[in-house]
């Protein structure tokens, strides 16, 4: 009986959200969202909720509105609707949410999942986020004005649900929000990154398998193939029509439509040619237009179907990762020779964001990188300046004004071009060349940038194109007072230079901090980041540099998967990091402030190892059981190699007599 009542008033709970959908435009034809009613054609989603039924017998079950959208497929959106305020949620939320055992019999879950709002959104979204990042919506209430709505994110892979909080605010949203405003707000929860960066790496690697075997493509070509493709993906009617060209003709329309899409680009037509060139010479290769019994529609197909489906859809302008920089970094894994040669250590994406938040990156900040590479330091300065930004104005402002790269090597150039396009911004203040060009420094100057980030080339082995040689240089084109944020070898903190002092001399170092060993895995280089005040001389400024000593990240190596926050911990450490710096806090075993010099009379070592204290009442015996261990094992080493020396010597004095 109550439930004949419950069903027929729940109705009109189901109609709220449904004109809410309608109104936010999620019924609009053309923008690929699709909603669906207690069923969905989705294989996957059939799959997931084959014995998702919130009854105890099992079987099929549905939520009240299933929203998808073919633009970002790894994200669904799920309703469930409750007549009753009453019903909106149960006392077990919370202990729900906190991953807590309830230790309930299946019985009364059941009757908890079917009766509240709350608890059967949460129930649909533990099962489809195998495969989805899910935002579960509960709705209660027959009245607009007086209806209830809680939000929930569960990203892919999670234990538990957590509520969705605003980019901007971090306060739960408690609205019912179009498809983009929830998404905004999903990607910048940690969780959610996490999980969309490993599909992104597991799919990178399994692309480089692919172009090994089919494409011939070299380690170079391969990142180019794939910004050009998320390029030309951009066109609605080649996205639509590429599958429908002729194998032969497919290179050629691929790339007619990147050129069509760069020639739409507010740039001057120089750099528009600058940036078409490596793209053009990837669509000759005479392996794109073969066809294979495998692959009868040819493997620049292939190809494009794969980066349709998997990379697109993760190319989201307002989250920070640099998507491009990432299929680099995984390609160049397989070569020793560009890395090598050319000094590239890309810069991890963790580490992009800690210089943003160091720099104090801002909606009202012009950002600098004259060695910008794939474009990281400026895609996470974009996502960190758009994140505050809350007009139409000062969005357009970051787009056209906020951004400065300088980027040397062709190939690079167009990755950081297409990934500035590919986010509608900051291409137009990319220049190709040498940050050291007069013509190009004196354009930059005119920026009148307040920030500058950097990753110089590493151990270029002449002294005029020493990492500090580029940090000088990056100083110079920043407006007095501005703020430059610079990774480089430790031994440019610790190894005598001559630029050391040049650069006191014009400049203040804030502070230097130790970065973790293996940063860079699986290139070995000890780094450390140093922090600058441009124009303000380091003797005038009567002011201590800050050091810290953070050579844990919390990040642990991987087969497969390199460095990676397995813990989750990070956000909270940088947070720590970041207040230490601008707080300038001092804490034995983590930071000290020292009067610091360097000229002809005082040449002091730039990092905490000098001069930090050791806090020795963290220690514990296990500590100290460990440290003895390994000294053992080191001298057992040394002497086992000693031994095989000796030996080895030996052996060689009796062949020579």
């Amino acid at each position: 009986m109550a439930k004949k009542n419950t069903n027929k008033n729940e109705r009109n709970t189901e109609n709220l959200v449904r004109n809410a959908l309608r109104e936010l435009d999620y019924y609009d034809e053309g923008n690929n969202i699709s909603v669906e009613e207690q069923k969905s054609v989705i294989d996957e989603v059939k799959r997931l909720l084959k014995n998702g039924s919130k009854g105890v017998k099992g079987g099929r079950g549905y939520p009240e509105f299933l929203v998808s959208n073919a633009d970002t497929p790894d994200f669904l959106i799920v309703y469930e609707c409750k007549a009753s305020l009453s019903d909106h949620e149960s006392t077990s939320v919370a202990s729900i949410l906190s991953g807590n055992d309830l230790g309930e019999s299946e019985e009364d879950a059941a009757k908890r999942i079917r009766r509240y709002a709350v608890d059967g959104a949460l129930h649909y979204a533990k099962l489809l986020s195998r495969s989805y990042n899910v935002i579960a919506v509960a709705v209660s209430g027959e009245k607009k004005a007086t209806a209830k709505k809680s939000v929930y994110l569960h990203s892919k892979g999670a234990k538990t649900a957590r509520p969705l909080v605003s980019k901007s605010n971090n306060k739960s949203i408690q609205e019912i929000l179009p498809w983009k405003d929830f998404l905004d707000h999903a990607v910048f929860d940690p969780s959610v990154r996490r999980a969309r960066l490993e599909d992104l790496m597991a799919f990178a690697r399994e692309l480089h398998v692919f172009m090994r075997d089919y494409a011939k493509l070299t380690e170079s070509e391969k990142p180019l193939l794939v910004s050009g493709t998320l390029i030309a993906l951009q066109n609605k009617a080649f996205s639509a029509s590429y599958g429908l060209h002729d194998t032969k003709d497919l290179p050629d329309q691929w790339i007619e439509t990147i050129k069509h899409e760069i020639n739409r680009a507010e740039i001057p037509q120089a750099k528009k040619d600058n940036m078409a060139q490596p793209y053009a010479s990837i669509s000759v290769h005479p392996e794109l237009a073969k066809k294979s019994k495998e692959y009868p529609k040819g493997i620049l197909h292939e190809l494009i179907k794969r980066i349709h489906e998997k990379a697109a859809p993760l190319m989201t302008a307002e989250d920070g990762t640099d998507i491009l920089g990432h299929f680099y970094g995984e390609f160049l894994k397989y070569t020793g020779g560009d890395k090598k040669a050319l000094g590239i250590v890309l810069t991890p994406r963790h580490i992009t964001e800690l210089f943003a938040l160091l720099a104090n990156v801002n909606k009202k900040s012009t950002v600098l990188d004259i060695c910008a590479g794939t474009g990281g330091f400026l895609v996470s300065s974009m996502s960190q300046m758009m994140r505050e930004a809350t007009t139409e104005q000062e969005r357009t402002r970051i787009k056209s004004k906020g951004l400065i790269g300088i980027e040397q090597q062709p190939n690079m150039f167009a990755l950081a071009a297409s990934n500035m396009i590919l986010r509608g911004d900051g291409k137009a203040n990319l220049y190709q060349g040498s940050c050291f060009d007069d013509a190009i420094a004196t354009a930059v100057k005119k920026h009148k940038a307040d920030v500058g980030l950097l990753n110089p080339p590493f151990a270029q082995g002449t002294a005029d194109l020493h990492e500090l040689r580029f940090i000088q240089q990056m100083l110079a084109s920043l407006e007095r007072g501005g703020t430059g944020v610079a990774i480089v070898p430790m031994g440019c903190a610790i190894a005598p230079n001559p630029l050391r002092q040049e650069l006191m001399a014009e400049h203040t170092l804030e502070a230097v901090m130790s970065m973790p060993t293996e940063l860079f895995y699986p290139v070995g280089v000890v780094c450390c980041i140093m922090v600058w005040t441009a124009h303000k001389p380091h003797a005038q400024s009567k002011r201590d540099t800050w050091f810290g000593y953070w050579k844990e990240d919390g990040f642990i190596k991987t087969k497969h998967k390199g460095r990676i926050d397995a813990e989750g911990g990070w956000p909270a450490l940088r947070d720590h990091w970041v207040d230490m710096y601008r707080n300038r806090r001092v804490k034995p075993g983590e930071s000290v402030l020292k009067a610091v010099r360097y000229d002809s009379s005082q040449q002091d070592e730039w990092c905490a190892e000098a001069y930090m204290e050791t806090d020795y009442s963290a220690l514990t015996e296990a500590d100290f059981q460990h440290a003895v261990r390994k000294y053992l094992m080191f001298q057992l080493v040394n002497e086992a190699e000693e031994k095989a020396r000796v030996a080895a010597g030996d052996e060689g004095e009796e062949e020579n007599e």
